[in-house]
């Protein structure tokens, strides 16, 4: 049965008009007349039996259906430009993962590493695509994760990495070069808190078996790149994974305030859906990377 797929034209006329709000920007865009917009927009609707588009006086609005649709449209065109640039960046050849990170975790601990792994595979490319909270695989064209949290996601199997250990850090110049700090005197310095994980401090305190007032309190930041930077120039004392600053405590741009090694809730997954568990490929870089995370296993299996 012949499928009933609109022009791809007359979707990315439309798509264009959309965006723009103007038929005549989105003819500049397109490079045809705004007449040409017209008639792909009014063949589009006639298609789908519905209005895309209400003229108004001062131009075109979209309806509510062409609101939806837009949005639908946009995705898919983008999907379908990937797709071609990437089947035009490879000549046709090669084999290609498509991984979802954790930015911080990608640019300080992935990357580094990655190169060994692509070596070791010529033809194969890995492109990475910022995720940092639980999504369904089948609303993208993602392969794999990974993420910071727990691997119990539906339909999908999780692979352990290792856990996370997270130390209170500061620049030297706030609390000192030689400077060990109790859990008590780190109160007198502000705390820079994550805002995707509010209570990690509570939490990091409660290891001491301490409770404290105002832990909650100070410059919330969402990325551990963006806690790493408040902390080296000053603004507090950061709660980060040792893994992810081990080049800035090695170069003396930060140091251990207290000497105590938290493990979070927090494990680290690479994380697929079942139905590609089998992939070659995957179970390629699923080994790579188990053998890569050996080296931060805790002892005593903690880890």
């Amino acid at each position: 049965m012949r499928r009933k797929i609109p022009s791809t034209q007359a979707m990315a006329v439309f798509e264009s008009a959309a965006r723009h709000q103007s038929f005549t920007k989105a003819a500049q865009e397109m490079a045809v007349t705004q007449s040409a917009v017209c008639r792909q927009v009014a063949a589009l609707e006639e298609f789908l039996g519905l209005k895309l588009f209400r003229r108004t006086k001062r131009g075109v609005r979209l309806t509510e259906a062409g609101v939806s649709y837009s949005h639908q449209v946009g995705q898919r065109l983008d999907e379908i430009e990937r797709d071609a640039l990437h089947l035009m960046s490879r000549d046709g050849h090669g084999d290609t993962l498509e991984l979802g990170v954790m930015p911080t975790f990608a640019t300080r601990w992935l990357l580094p590493r990655l190169r060994s792994f692509l070596e070791a595979h010529p033809g194969v490319t890995v492109n990475l695509r910022p995720r940092t909270r639980p999504f369904l695989f089948e609303e993208t064209n993602l392969d794999a994760t990974l993420y910071a949290g727990q691997a119990s996601w539906p339909g999908t199997e999780g692979v352990f990495l290792m856990r996370e250990s997270m130390v209170a850090v500061a620049s030297p110049e706030l609390i000192g070069h030689d400077r060990k700090l109790t859990p008590t005197e780190l109160l007198a310095y502000p705390l820079l808190q994550q805002s995707t994980r509010p209570y990690v401090w509570r939490q990091w305190f409660a290891s001491f078996g301490m409770q404290v007032q105002n832990d909650l309190v100070g410059t919330q930041l969402e990325l551990f790149s963006m806690l790493t930077q408040a902390a080296i120039v000053g603004m507090g004392v950061a709660l980060i994974p040792r893994f992810l600053i081990e080049d800035e405590l090695r170069r003396g741009l930060l140091v251990v305030a207290v000497d105590h090694d938290y493990l979070s809730t927090h494990s680290y997954y690479l994380i697929y859906p079942e139905r590609t568990s089998e992939r070659p490929l995957l179970r390629l870089f699923q080994d790579w990377l188990e053998e890569q995370a050996k080296a931060y296993r805790l002892p005593s299996g903690l880890g």
